[in-house]
């Protein structure tokens, strides 16, 4: 056929209302694919702030996402020197969306008040993500799925002192089972950066014959967050 002919086909054709089509080339196609194809979700250990808030608000490694109310991110400044982890949340947190809001989140900020620290200088933030049901300990598997979460939370802020606040968190966080009474008083590290453990608050709501030792572990933190 001639390109006479073919123009004058089209004519006709396009008068018909018929639409013309062409077969596109391999390389085209192989084009048109990779720009369609949804993009790999970021790794963990790639995420920004707000990338890694989405990822654990919509967590579901682990059942606990079954049961919350919501999922409990951190609280505090992204440049903080010191980071708080407690254990989980607990009813108020799960409610509110916020580590320690509750009495203990009250006695946490007179400690801190104690120590010439307001929360919005530091970083709270919790092992879990998530309230375990009835407040029960945290599953080994739980810790697993939501430690890269605290874990990048630590590499993004960069603090130079770790409080872990009590037994649950402590265990979490240096994968032992020791006493806590034997880790009280010295100079841990969790993933290179300094810790120094001490009680929980909710503990020492039930025991306040304990805050004095509590107040000896806070000391110890500011001089080992004096000597970096």
């Amino acid at each position: 056929m001639t390109p006479l002919d073919e123009a004058r086909r089209r004519e006709y054709l396009a008068a018909m209302g018929v639409t013309l089509w062409q077969r596109r080339s391999r390389d085209a196609v192989a084009t048109t694919d990779a720009t369609d194809a949804p993009a790999a979700p970021a790794a963990v250990t790639d995420m920004d702030w707000q990338t890694l808030r989405q990822a654990v608000v919509n967590c579901t490694k682990c059942s606990l996402h079954k049961t919350r109310t919501q999922a409990v991110f951190g609280v505090g400044s992204q440049t903080a020197q010191w980071m708080f982890v407690g254990e989980a949340p607990g009813a108020d947190e799960d409610a509110k969306g916020e580590p320690f809001v509750g009495r203990a989140g009250q006695l946490l900020n007179a400690m801190l008040f104690a120590m010439g620290l307001k929360r919005e200088d530091v970083y709270i933030a919790n092992v879990l993500k998530s309230r375990p049901p009835g407040n029960r300990d945290p599953q080994p598997n739980e810790v697993e799925c939501c430690e890269p979460y605290l874990l990048r939370q630590i590499e993004l802020i960069q603090p130079k002192l770790i409080v872990a606040l009590g037994r649950h968190a402590t265990h979490s966080l240096l994968k032992t089972e020791a006493p806590l009474a034997r880790l009280r008083g010295q100079r841990l590290t969790y993933h290179g950066t300094p810790l120094v453990v001490t009680y929980h608050p909710a503990y020492l709501l039930r025991s306040p014959g304990e805050k004095r030792k509590a107040w000896d572990d806070l000391c110890l933190a500011r001089r080992v967050m004096e000597s970096l």
